[in-house]
C-alpha cells in the first residue's frame, strides 16, 4: 500500500490492512507464520519553518500484530514468536534537514524518518517495525543448552559422545592465576 502526500494533503487515511505471509519479505531468517493484521491512521502535518517555507511530514499512527518463527539462537531449533506492537511514527521529506557543514544530529531528529518522491510504502516501514520489535536474540526456552561445538548434536535432546577436550594450554597461566587466588 502506497501513502501518496497529495491523498494525504486532502484527508487522513484510514489504515486497516491484512498482508498474508510471503508479501512482507523480511529476510531469509524470519517467516511470517500468520497474516499481519495493521490497524491506524497516516496524516499530513505541516510543519512551519519560517514565513515561506512548509515542510510536509507524514505521521503514522496505529499497531499491527502477526506471529513468525525463527531459528534459536542456540541449538537452531525454529521458535515461534507472536509479535504485537503500536507505533507513532514521524517521517520527513528527504533533504529537507540537509545543512552545508556537518552538524551533529540532536535526539528529536533520531525519531524520525525520511521518505522519498511522492510518499511511502506501508510494506518497508512494516518491516521496519516487525524487525525491531523482535528480540536481538531468539531463545527456544530461557535454559537452551545449546549445540556441542564438536560434533554439532542438540544438547536439549541428547547428551554429547564426545570426549572431554584437553584444556588449551595457553590459558594455562590464567589457571595458575584462578587457583592462587582461590587458596
Amino acid at each position: 500500500m502506497f501513502i501518496k502526500v497529495k491523498e494525504l494533503e486532502l484527508r487522513k487515511m484510514t489504515l486497516d490492512e491484512t498482508f498474508t505471509p510471503g508479501v512482507i519479505d523480511l529476510g531469509q531468517e524470519i517467516q511470517q507464520d500468520t497474516p499481519l493484521q495493521v490497524a491506524g491512521r497516516a496524516e499530513l502535518i505541516e510543519e512551519n519553518r519560517g514565513a515561506h517555507e512548509v515542510v510536509e511530514d507524514i505521521r503514522l499512527v496505529g499497531n499491527f500484530s502477526t506471529q513468525v518463527t525463527a531459528r534459536c539462537a542456540r541449538c537452531l531449533e525454529p521458535v515461534s514468536q507472536d509479535v504485537k506492537e503500536a507505533f507513532d511514527l514521524l517521517y520527513r521529506p528527504l533533504g529537507v534537514d540537509a545543512k552545508g557543514d556537518d552538524n551533529s544530529i540532536g535526539r528529536a531528529e533520531t525519531e524520525i524518518g525520511y521518505y522519498e518522491g511522492e510518499g511511502l510504502l506501508l510494506e518497508d516501514i512494516l518491516k521496519e517495525q516487525i524487525l525491531l520489535a523482535l528480540p536481538v536474540r531468539m531463545l527456544c526456552r530461557t535454559g537452551c543448552k545449546g549445540l556441542c561445538p564438536h560434533c554439532g548434536c542438540n544438547l536439549n535432546v541428547e547428551s554429547c559422545k564426545c570426549a572431554a577436550m584437553p584444556p588449551d594450554v595457553r590459558w594455562s597461566a590464567l589457571e595458575d592465576i584462578r587457583r592462587k587466588l582461590e587458596h
